[in-house]
């Protein structure tokens, strides 16, 4: 996911709560695996290396959800679908299909001693999260992108911060793949966010940037949010603990 803004100023304040820095409390945070980690042919290693360096993150007795994205698989799939006369809500359930399947994914690669579990709704996520170190989740109903079930999953259990890993290192002024100019913006107001979101397409599998419903889920609960990285697993531990890292959603 590539997310590209014109340039503005944005307030220099982040965000912050005080849970980041208490160590002593259970810290339980929803991290979005962007589609980008689950290639065309999966990449064992590389799915291996990301659950070994959260796995981490849940032996200091914290509690971790992971929402998997569909990736290129999902895409491939719902063209074939959209080619042979599939109307938009069959392909989005094509592509949930496919996120459920990398969930499963990211569950064999944490090592057997670890709790993973599966959740498939969101009405036993907060039961789930409660009894096991790790949950892990694709998508859930069509017209709902798996940013969205982040979203949702911080929400309903009401976590302490939402990491949002994707093919790029935040959000930046231009797409950096485009314009190698382009510049990272350490924060962005949620309601750029909605903007942005509302002039995308929300077609199965193409969710441009954020879906209008992401944005709105996260506007209503000012849930802590960073974009980061995937490509190194420590982006993501580091997002968790509040570092300035990436790019910080606001709200003030």
């Amino acid at each position: 996911m590539r997310l590209a803004l014109p340039l503005e100023s944005y307030p220099s304040t982040l965000y912050t709560d005080s849970i980041f820095n208490h160590t002593e409390q259970i810290l339980r945070a929803v991290v979005k695996l962007g589609g980008a980690l689950f290639r065309r042919d999966p990449d064992t290693s590389t799915i291996k290396h990301m659950a070994n360096a959260l796995t981490r993150f849940v032996d200091k007795n914290n509690q971790l959800l992971l929402v998997a994205g569909g990736g290129e698989n999902a895409r491939v799939y719902i063209n074939a679908a959209r080619k042979l006369g599939a109307e938009e809500s069959t392909c989005d359930l094509l592509g949930i299909q496919i996120t459920r399947a990398n969930a499963e994914l990211l569950r064999i690669a944490f090592p057997e001693e670890t709790s993973v579990v599966i959740a498939k709704s969101l009405a036993r996520l907060p039961e789930l999260a409660r009894a096991n170190g790790i949950v892990v989740m694709g998508g859930l109903q069509p017209g709902q992108s798996t940013n969205a079930v982040a979203a949702l999953a911080a929400e309903i259990t009401r976590s302490q911060v939402l990491v949002n890993a994707t093919d790029v290192d935040g959000v930046y002024t231009e797409d950096p793949k485009k314009n190698p100019k382009a510049k990272l913006l350490k924060t962005i107001h949620v309601r750029k966010l909605l903007e942005l979101a509302m002039a995308g397409n929300v077609f199965a599998g193409r969710y441009e940037l954020l879906d209008p419903l992401a944005v709105k889920i996260l506007e209503r609960s000012k849930m802590p949010t960073r974009f980061v990285s995937l490509s190194n697993p420590e982006n993501i531990l580091e997002a968790i603990k509040g570092n300035d890292i990436g790019t910080l959603v606001v709200y003030d």
